[in-house]
């Protein structure tokens, strides 16, 4: 699991070019007011942190891989920028009155995480896991065969984790709270690839696979432009 998420940083570039970004609805149902001090965890590119800048006066963002996180800095400098990890939060006891994880909490859903995100929040204070996500619900334009191949390279890519209710269930959090807002996501043809291309279940294999892999997919999609369906998922409770 260190590796495959290490394996970002070969794919950073690739990540920040391709990958959805949020509505900005996701955060109109949270309990925080426009003068909140939030930490965006496992901020990556920063898809999410320049978000939450535009809503929040104060917005520290974590990232443990260094070309992420130069990123981040480069295309997000209202944020305040920090190494550091889900289980080793570099903010002292509760200095945050948010805590956001945007695509990133299946890499940290376990319980040394949780009692980091609870140590550096507020009491009253709002955990808010949020992700994107293909739409089932409406059609796809991306070819059937090439989704299909996504698919069996994705397949068995990640261990069975627990239900994240249940994660966050044992820290001292109340009632999780859940949904969803629909959205597109506009790619050339280019960026479709680049979009696969940024997956740790491609970036993470060597050199000579992923390239046979993305000649693949290259063979599988056309021209475009593709207005891809996404849900952007919203899962949040308040700290105790």
């Amino acid at each position: 699991m260190a590796e495959r998420a290490r394996s970002f940083d070969r794919v950073a570039e690739e990540y920040e070019r391709a990958r959805p970004e949020y509505p900005p609805t996701v955060l109109d149902g949270l309990p925080l007011t426009g003068d909140a001090e939030v930490l965006d965890l496992g901020a990556g590119t920063g898809k999410l942190t320049r978000l939450l800048t535009q809503r929040y006066r104060r917005v520290i963002a974590v990232e443990p891989l260094d070309g992420m996180r130069a990123i981040l800095e480069r295309v997000v400098p209202d944020a305040e920028s920090r190494a550091g990890s889900a289980e080793a939060i570099p903010l002292a006891d509760c200095s945050v009155d948010g805590v956001f994880a945007g695509q990133a909490f299946h890499w940290f859903a376990n319980d040394e995480a949780i009692a980091e995100i609870a140590r550096v929040l507020r009491p009253g204070g709002v955990l808010c896991l949020i992700w994107n996500e293909p739409d089932g619900g409406r059609p796809s334009p991306l070819p059937e065969q090439y989704l299909a191949y996504l698919e069996e390279l994705h397949r068995g890519a990640f261990d069975a984790a627990p239900p994240w209710h249940d994660v966050i269930a044992r820290g001292p959090f109340g009632e999780v709270r859940e949904c969803s807002v629909p959205h597109d996501h506009l790619l050339d043809r280019a960026g479709v690839l680049d979009n696969a291309r940024s997956v740790s279940w491609v970036a993470s294999r060597a050199k000579e696979e992923r390239e046979l892999i993305m000649r693949r997919l290259g063979e599988l999609i056309g021209d475009g432009p593709f207005a891809i369906p996404n849900r952007a998922n919203i899962m949040w409770a308040v700290r105790a």
